[in-house]
């Protein structure tokens, strides 16, 4: 193996130490990666994302990259990275959270839920930190579904819930802060999706793991029951999974680099402060696996 490999703070995820990104990477050393993501979920690279080839080819080791579908936030020149930023815009939307104005504040979601064949995975490259702010969170959703009781996993197996695309954090039905204020939506423009189902329990088709499918941004209720009956439900689940037992919080240098799979976890960016400078390349893993069907 090219690379050591430690566990990240509480034993979720897996930080890779000493892997080489000056030189090619070949296919053992590809396939030793693959199995330690396949095997944690998280993966955190420190400092060596130093150029967009390197997390270009880093990147590519885990399967087909998928370009964005909000055209105005590729990287120009290369439509494989996505460029988060608002040093030199406002198009990021902007909250107040108990009286503090936030930007670029996303709760805890699973991309791309809001379709029915969610990406593979994503890889975040910290370009510029900034002084206050810009964690990252992440949850093992596999780890949350490990740890309900045994009543709980037959009450919700078959059982599926409806997802549709939030751009409005205020809007959302479970887990949002008891104080949240709009300031600004910013000025993305987001194309329109149709509402799909998942199912609550997700089997990773490469590991045969469970994990939970709830995403509380875009989460809208349960399919086929009325939600004075399966809005407790959601709430429990959401309760269960974000209360921190099975989470990592990142706190970024630049050039570090993180992982996931969006199969089987969700992530959180906690924003930073208005006048804070924060930029990340994102390259996205995508997904061949159809999990939702349309409603």
């Amino acid at each position: 193996m090219n690379f050591e490999t430690k566990r990240l703070d509480d034993g979720i995820g897996i930080e890779v130490v000493g892997l080489d990104l000056s030189q090619p990477i070949d296919e053992s050393t590809r396939r030793e990666l693959n199995d330690v993501w396949l095997d944690a979920g998280i993966l955190l690279f420190r400092g060596i994302g130093t150029s967009t080839e390197r997390q270009l080819a880093l990147s590519r080791c885990f399967g087909e990259l998928e370009v964005h579908p909000v055209e105005s936030i590729r990287l120009e020149g290369n439509d494989e990275v996505i460029h988060l930023s608002h040093k030199d815009d406002s198009r990021q939307a902007l909250y107040r959270f108990d009286g503090e104005a936030i930007a670029g504040r996303i709760l805890w979601h699973t991309d791309l839920i809001y379709t029915t064949t969610p990406n593979r995975g994503a890889l975040l490259r910290m370009v510029e930190t900034p002084e206050v702010g810009g964690e990252t969170g992440w949850i093992d959703t596999a780890a949350a579904y490990d740890a309900l009781p045994e009543e709980t996993k037959q009450r919700i197996d078959g059982l599926e819930a409806r997802f549709d695309f939030v751009s409005n954090l205020s809007k959302m039905r479970f887990g949002k802060p008891s104080s949240i204020e709009v300031v600004d939506l910013g000025t993305l423009e987001f194309p329109e999706f149709p509402d799909v189902a998942h199912p609550l329990v997700w089997v990773h088709p490469e590991s045969g793991r469970k994990s939970l499918s709830i995403s509380p941004v875009q989460l809208i209720d349960m399919v086929g029951m009325d939600r004075a009956e399966g809005d407790p439900i959601l709430e429990e689940l959401v309760d269960h999974t974000t209360r921190g037992r099975f989470s990592y919080i990142h706190h970024w240098e630049v050039d570090d680099m993180v992982l996931w799979d969006n199969w089987r976890t969700m992530h959180y960016a906690f924003g930073t402060p208005p006048e804070q400078v924060r930029v990340v390349h994102r390259t996205t893993i995508k997904g061949e696996r159809q999990t939702g069907r349309l409603l």
